[in-house]
């Protein structure tokens, strides 16, 4: 059996507890994830996908309930615990690829172990450069983001989510903002790193073909899981 990266135990959010404003809008999910899986997470607009998406990711804690990652549980972690974690062991890629425009491909590529330890070593940033080859790439290392196509951007951000060799990647309507040639070519790679890395891929998406391009899904209506789906 391959190992379960991540774990959710009847996990609930509520916002603005105890106030005449309060809403629960997570209600007791149970799910898992493991190494080498490839999910999409589907659902109307609304159903707390997004909110579901934060709490995997380390970006909010949830109100009751409990998340393990790496069979670490993580509702009472502090915030440079919760930081650190987020930083080892999850990547992300999102609809819009949030990469820094005056900076280099390459340096985009390597912020988030910039951000865990400073300058990088060399091994980092041959292993970036690797990942740029990977995402048809290799040619645009020295280059600003500003002066790549949405399609090449949205690539970088994969390389970028990848470079730490995450047990985990996150994917919120990665293709959303493509057209469907570059959205296949996109999805496309979300499959081939699955397969040669090994981590577990959740993939947020109202793309059908996107989702039936996975080996499960998972729907969310009104903050509940209500179909589990192999």
């Amino acid at each position: 059996m391959s190992e379960e990266v991540l774990r959710l135990e009847a996990l609930r959010k509520v916002y603005k507890p105890g106030t005449p404003l309060e809403q629960e809008v997570l209600h007791g999910i149970d799910m898992h994830l493991c190494r080498g899986e490839l999910c999409a997470l589907v659902g109307p607009s609304g159903s707390g996908k997004s909110t579901l998406l934060n709490l995997i990711g380390l970006l909010d804690a949830p109100t009751a309930g409990e998340l393990y990652l790496l069979g670490r549980p993580t509702r009472g972690l502090q915030d440079a615990a919760r930081t650190r974690l987020r930083n080892e062991a999850i990547g992300f890629v999102f609809q819009f690829h949030h990469l820094i425009p005056a900076f280099s491909v390459l340096d985009n590529v390597l912020m988030p172990l910039m951000i865990r330890q400073g300058r990088p070593a060399a091994e980092h940033v041959e292993r970036a450069r690797g990942l740029l080859a990977e995402v048809g790439l290799e040619g645009f290392a020295a280059r600003k983001a500003s002066e790549l196509s949405g399609g090449q951007q949205q690539r970088v951000a994969i390389a970028r989510a990848l470079v730490t060799h995450p047990a985990l990647l996150l994917a919120d309507e990665p293709t959303g903002n493509l057209d469907s040639r570059t959205a296949d070519a996109v999805f496309e790679l979300f499959r081939r790193f699955n397969a040669r890395f090994g981590c577990a891929v959740l993939v947020v998406t109202h793309d059908p073909r996107l989702a039936a391009g996975c080996q499960r899904q998972i729907e969310l209506v009104d903050g509940r899981l209500i179909t589990y789906k192999a």
